[in-house]
């Protein structure tokens, strides 16, 4: 799983000029599920995501989860974070997990989610939707659970 976690004061997602997600202040979460993700990399990027200390103290420090500040998720499936651009100028997207995989691992992260904050918006998988937001900071974060499950060396 790869996501893009990018500090909002607010967002929200329309599909055909209507809106059906949004959040206040927290995190506009992009997630785009691979071939041969499992509930288990949901659950590990899940718990780095709600313990991200991206929001500030009151010394203006980075140093404050969205559990800690009562903040919003507003969360969106996007395959083309698995893009492969090595070869020509026309991404492929072979690496993302197929539909009938990707939709319940996206559906259970979410799950996930709403157990740390108290409101998750989503937007509608696969559909082609209208992203806004107001990014606070700017402050945007890429993780992957491969990455993630690698031993940081000393």
């Amino acid at each position: 799983m790869k996501a893009v976690i990018q500090r909002v004061t607010h967002a929200s997602v329309e599909v055909e000029g209507k809106v059906v997600g949004s959040c206040g202040a927290g995190y506009l979460l992009l997630l785009g599920v691979a071939e041969g993700d499992v509930e288990g990399d949901a659950d590990l990027l899940a718990k780095k995501v709600l313990d991200l200390r991206i929001f500030q103290d009151e010394a203006g420090k980075m140093n404050r989860s969205i559990r800690e500040i009562g903040g919003e998720i507003l969360l969106i499936s996007q395959f083309t974070l698995l893009a492969d651009y090595r070869r020509g100028n026309r991404p492929d997207f072979l690496a993302s997990a197929k539909p009938d995989v990707a939709k319940p691992l996206y559906e259970y992260f979410g799950k996930k989610l709403e157990e740390g904050v108290s409101h998750v918006g989503y937007g509608i998988f696969g559909a082609d939707m209208k992203v806004s937001l107001l990014n606070d900071g700017p402050v945007t974060i890429v993780m992957d659970t491969d990455v993630l499950k690698t031993k940081r060396r000393s």
